[in-house]
């Protein structure tokens, strides 16, 4: 094997140096979205076991949802509805071989992020 020498290279891109691009967020973005709606359906199976279950687990459950934080939990989780869907609809059209131009890219991201608010507070305008 050869003896190489890196000299004074880095080994791998460092934070100080390397700027994360707005289409590799999302995408994580993504993925992150989708691990949250899971937490979001397991309090939601959770309210819904309980009003199954008893008067006193109903109430547990429902005043933890109906709470200020479950409120906002809530909305959040909306918002990540919104944003994996977009998202989702997003790398479809990537894996379509379309759209992955660095401009493009970048203008389908803020498409997804801005998509993603104003549909959440339309969607709570109208349930609200």
């Amino acid at each position: 094997m050869a003896d190489v020498n890196p000299g004074e290279r880095p080994l791998s891109p460092h934070l100080t140096i390397y700027r994360p691009q707005l289409t590799s967020i999302s995408s994580i973005l993504n993925r992150l979205t989708g691990i949250s709606l899971l937490l979001a359906a397991f309090a939601i199976v959770w309210w819904l076991m309980a009003a199954a279950t008893s008067p006193e687990a109903y109430a547990l459950a429902n005043g933890v949802i109906t709470s200020m934080l479950g409120d906002l939990v809530m909305a959040l989780s909306l918002w990540a509805v919104w944003y994996h869907y977009l998202g989702g609809l997003r790398h479809l059209y990537f894996d379509a071989g379309k759209g992955l131009e660095v401009g493009t890219a970048e203008k389908l991201g803020w498409a997804v992020i801005v998509g993603s608010v104003a549909l959440t507070v339309l969607t709570l305008i109208v349930i609200g």
